[in-house]
């Protein structure tokens, strides 16, 4: 503003300037020895033009200069009616926020008094056959405990003189230390096993020692009439194995409800020794298991990790080992907090490479995420990795000896890998990133042609033939079913049984895990590994 005005007053001096100039040069006139060609009339005209330019010029930039001025207060007056508006709209976002926080807590507390609400899982891609083509369980309503419920448990525990509400009978064995009785209780009431899961951690605490009858549980786990490859088959010990697990998980949320002197008075040195010990007889066991076989979901690998861990023996070993069974988990629910109580955190990005090498790309997308290593590997890519080694193993069946058989297992197993894709990419909100049109159109696509095949060959088939006029006639036999029945109904799948369901390419002929020690990965296995599983959120956003 000075500069402006020091400007303005030159210019308002500028005629004063002129008239000295004028009286100096008549006085030069005067003198003049010769006759001067310029005039003072040119003179004049010359100096009055820069006047009017500069006068001109000037007030041009002053015009600016309000211009200026005006748009600069328009647009701080835009930007702070944007920012209140920004404030009041994070304000309601909060508000809303609260209010189903509240909702929630509400709901929750309302679930607990009325004993515990289960929630449905759908079907569950568990297993393989020996084919190497997934197929579909189905999950009774009692099998998975809710989140809600979990918490539920864990806020009563914290509570004195809690009461187990439905089944006493829980108190009463585990205040006589019967680990059997125990086993068949959970049996027996297999069709209630959410109800029961939530009182195990409240009924551990009538226990003289909860940690001793955990471990006289686990007698059994490795049964000596039965190998290792009858065991997948034995489905009376699958159930026992889940049951075990279920039982140290139930006491590590006991554990997780203690103060320390009670956490050191219940895991005392003498079960810490004889927990190391188990662990020790088990360890070998697991040399013979096969990392495909297994199919991350192995029972014996979660039984020694979970041992570990509920008992506080994981720093006892060797972290490498211990990392290089974490692929043969890592279908499981318990995975990701296993790794973290046993300080395997660290060792996570190496485990994530073993599972991308052997086309597992998305059990590697969950650990990415359980683990905030997604920068490191991308989610995108990997699962655009897996659905393209999906489709090469759906290619390599030519059109002109392929046979309708192996194109619909082709069909089957693309569709499958389809399927577990758009799951993961809904689970962890990847839609902006992976668009999820162009794959449930093609979904659509396969589903429409084995819709139309199988109309096809039931077309195809042969009519049954009629009975003859005199009564006689064809009869088919009957098979009985009653002895192909799986008896490991006795033991349906346990809440921790959640895995993520997606299938994964055949042809892996991939070097191992974290250094020379190397997988036993065979590839006469089917790698379609069938995964269902979701990390749980600790808390509610």
């Amino acid at each position: 503003m000075e500069d402006t005005q020091s400007v303005s007053t030159l210019l308002d001096s500028t005629t004063s300037k002129i008239q000295q100039l004028q009286k100096a040069f008549a006085e030069l006139e005067s003198h003049r020895a010769v006759t001067l060609n310029l005039k003072w009339k040119q003179l004049e005209e010359h100096f009055h033009g820069l006047e009017k330019s500069l006068k001109r010029r000037f007030t041009e930039l002053e015009d600016q200069e309000k211009e200026y001025e005006t748009k600069t207060v328009e647009a701080r007056a835009i930007l702070e009616k944007r920012e209140a508006a920004v404030n009041a709209k994070e304000q309601a976002s909060l508000d809303r926020l609260q209010e189903k926080r509240d909702a929630a807590v509400s709901a929750i507390a309302k679930a607990r008094q009325k004993h515990g609400k289960v929630c449905v899982e759908p079907a569950v891609i568990t297993s393989e056959d020996q084919g190497g083509a997934p197929f579909v369980e189905e999950k009774p309503p009692d099998v998975m405990v809710s989140e809600n419920n979990i918490e539920g448990v864990k806020n009563r525990l914290g509570t004195e003189n809690v009461e187990v509400k439905s089944y006493p009978q829980l108190v009463k064995l585990c205040q006589e230390m019967d680990a059997e009785g125990l086993h068949k209780f959970i049996s027996d009431n297999r069709k209630n096993l959410a109800a029961v899961r939530e009182e195990i951690p409240i009924a551990l605490k009538a226990a003289a020692n909860p940690a001793a009858l955990v471990l006289d549980s686990l007698k059994g786990f490795y049964s000596v009439e039965v190998s290792i490859l009858d065991g997948k088959k034995d489905s009376n010990l699958l159930g026992l194995r889940r049951t075990c697990i279920m039982l140290m998980e139930c006491l590590g949320v006991l554990l997780e409800n203690l103060n320390l002197d009670s956490v050191s008075n219940v895991i005392s040195g003498d079960v810490k020794g004889r927990a190391k010990a188990i662990a020790e007889e088990w360890k070998p066991m697991l040399d013979d298991l096969d990392v495909d076989a297994s199919n991350g979901n192995s029972l014996e690998a979660h039984a020694f990790l979970q041992l570990l861990a509920t008992f506080g023996i994981g720093s006892d070993f060797n972290h490498e080992d211990l990392s290089k069974l974490i692929p043969m988990v890592s279908r499981r629910r318990q995975t990701a907090d296993l790794c973290r109580s046993l300080g395997l955190s660290e060792k996570m990005p190496g485990v994530i490479d073993v599972l991308v090498s052997n086309g597992r790309q998305i059990d590697a997308v969950n650990l990415a995420f359980a683990f905030e290593l997604t920068e490191q590997f991308s989610p995108v890519t990997l699962l655009k990795s897996y659905l393209t080694e999906a489709r090469k193993v759906s290619s390599p069946v030519k059109s002109g000896n392929s046979s309708p058989t192996a194109q619909n297992e082709v069909n089957d197993r693309e569709l499958t890998a389809l399927k577990a894709v758009i799951k993961c990419i809904e689970d962890h909100k990847l839609e902006e990133k992976y668009p999820l049109d162009p794959l449930q159109k093609r979904v659509l696509q396969l589903e429409k042609a084995k819709a139309d095949k199988k109309r096809a060959t039931e077309v195809a088939k042969p009519q049954s033939k009629r009975p003859r006029a005199n009564g006689v006639g064809f009869v088919p036999r009957v098979a009985s079913v009653a002895a192909d029945k799986n008896l490991y109904a006795r033991y349906p799948p346990y809440m921790y049984d959640r895995q993520y369901a997606y299938a994964g390419p055949t042809d892996n002929h991939v070097p191992s895990l974290l250094g020379a020690a190397t997988y036993n990965l065979a590839p006469a296995h089917g790698n379609y590994f069938g995964n269902g599983y979701q990390y749980q959120a600790p808390y509610l956003h």
